[in-house]
């Protein structure tokens, strides 16, 4: 699949000054600071989207937001593209560099600034990992909502450039329904403050524009974010249906009831038994699908909302209710959903892809997706954020053979448009990347993609940040 994406053409000037680039960085960064050479530079040519890869011109580990401010002034004033990158957790190709790029990885900021309970927010540079935020004030009774599969390598930063999600986010939200305000770094090393400590901030919403940018808009190096108490307990339920079809259904219906679970996760028949067999978490597995479902709130709370599901779900045939009897349970059963990309990763090659679909069309998109894997002749495992139609197909396929691998990648395209077509979207909480950037077109007229790259162009006139990304290669206008 090496080919099948195209990456912009390397800047001849700046490759023909690459040995002077990195003296110049030298001289900005300290010795630990720099990577540049080949051997050293090969963790960084790809991220989570193993299929593509190129070795960067360089890679710079700031410390500070004066070090990355630094190293942007330079690259911006010799015309020299920039890549950001957080944990490389980026399953769309967000973070993979090309040739005379310099990555500009934020795993070295990883301090927490502030912790303000009075305010319920917390001040964390962008290389704090997801999970480390709710862990620094889980003895306070407070947590940090979004809760993406990868919480425990992934950092905000990287969460903030995708409007990263999570099995939590039904009740609670995405990245941006969390996010208070960022410190960033534009493209020319100005250092801007927007949001804060405040529920609300003047002026535009430039802050609900930085989330979900993917890196092209500047590079995010502290974050202000929610903190969120603690429920007064919480209960996670499974849920076996005959076929994926009736548990979809189930999904829609339970939403349309007006009922808000703070979590709906789906597994089908595949994904449940590469789970099980990881986790051992007590999954059914004379079962078709699988929801797990829970809820939050007091004893009674809890009793009641369920209660209410299970009717639901006894009208669309369900086979299985299994409440959890202990908190280890309850972890297990959440290991199990957490571990189901490296769990499938044991036993073959995968592609993720991330559509999203309106509820009423959840059950006829998990059926056509059937379809369009069969016809490619492949296997797929469905994991996903059922509550908020954020699909995961993941799509089983021998890397090892070029053959299967470009059906693996058609295989996702059809699935991509066909969310598109049932009313939803390209991306949930991914990112569009390189993986979806010629998709944009069936999402969006000319019209509309003008106008986004009109106002991405505006931050980056030279298309100097995550420059391959987002947007097809063809048609792009500066400011």
């Amino acid at each position: 699949m090496s080919d099948a994406i195209s990456f912009l053409a390397p800047r001849a000037d700046v490759m023909a000054r690459r040995r002077q680039i990195i003296a110049d960085l030298a001289d900005l960064l300290p010795p630990e600071c720099l990577v540049s050479e080949p051997r050293e530079l090969m963790p960084f040519e790809t991220d989570a989207f193993v299929s593509y890869r190129r070795m960067p011109l360089a890679v710079a580990l700031p410390r500070s937001t004066a070090e990355v401010a630094a190293v942007m002034k330079y690259c911006h004033r010799y015309g020299i593209p920039v890549v950001p990158r957080g944990a490389g957790t980026s399953l769309s190709g967000g973070a993979i560099p090309q040739e005379d790029a310099v990555v500009v990885c934020v795993s070295k900021m990883n301090r927490i600034i502030e912790i303000g309970l009075f305010n319920r927010a917390a001040v964390v540079e962008a290389g704090v990992t997801n999970l480390n935020i709710s862990e620094a004030v889980s003895a306070d009774g407070f947590f940090y909502a979004p809760d993406p599969s990868s919480q425990l390598a992934c950092t905000i930063g990287g969460n903030i450039g995708m409007n990263s999600g999570g099995a939590h986010c039904l009740k609670y939200g995405v990245t941006t329904n969390n996010l208070l305000g960022v410190k960033m770094v534009l493209v020319d090393g100005t250092v801007i403050d927007l949001g804060g400590k405040g529920l609300d901030a003047g002026g535009y919403d430039l802050l609900g524009l930085v989330c979900g940018h993917e890196g092209q808009l500047g590079i995010v190096t502290e974050a202000t974010v929610r903190l969120i108490a603690k429920p007064e307990g919480a209960r996670p339920v499974l849920f076996g249906f005959a076929t994926s079809e009736e548990a979809g259904s189930c999904v829609a219906d339970i939403i349309a009831s007006g009922i808000i679970p703070v979590a709906i996760e789906f597994m089908d028949k595949p994904a449940i038994e590469i789970c099980e067999a990881f986790a051992k978490a007590g999954y059914p597995l004379d079962v078709g699908a699988l929801l797990i479902v829970e809820v939050e709130g007091s004893e009674a709370e809890m009793d009641d909302m369920l209660k209410d599901i299970v009717d639901i779900a006894r009208r669309h045939g369900v086979s299985t209710v299994r409440e959890c009897q202990s908190a280890t349970e309850a972890a297990l059963i959440w290991k199990g959903r957490k571990s189901a990309f490296g769990a499938t990763g044991r036993i073959a090659d995968y592609i993720c892809m991330d559509g999203t679909v309106p509820l009423s069309q959840l059950s006829y998109v998990l059926k056509k997706t059937s379809e369009i894997i069969e016809r490619h002749g492949l296997r797929v495992a469905n994991v996903f954020h059922a509550g908020d139609g954020n699909m995961h197909p993941l799509i089983l396929f021998n890397a090892n053979d070029p053959e299967d691998a470009a059906r693996a990648e058609a295989a996702g395209m059809e699935i991509l448009k066909l969310c598109v077509d049932a009313g939803g979207c390209l991306t949930g909480e991914h990112g569009v990347g390189i993986e979806k950037r010629d998709l944009m077109r069936h999402q969006y007229s000319d019209a509309d993609l003008a106008q986004q790259m009109a106002v991405r162009a505006a931050f980056d006139p030279g298309w100097l940040l995550n420059p391959s990304k987002v947007f097809p290669l063809e048609g792009r206008q500066p400011a």
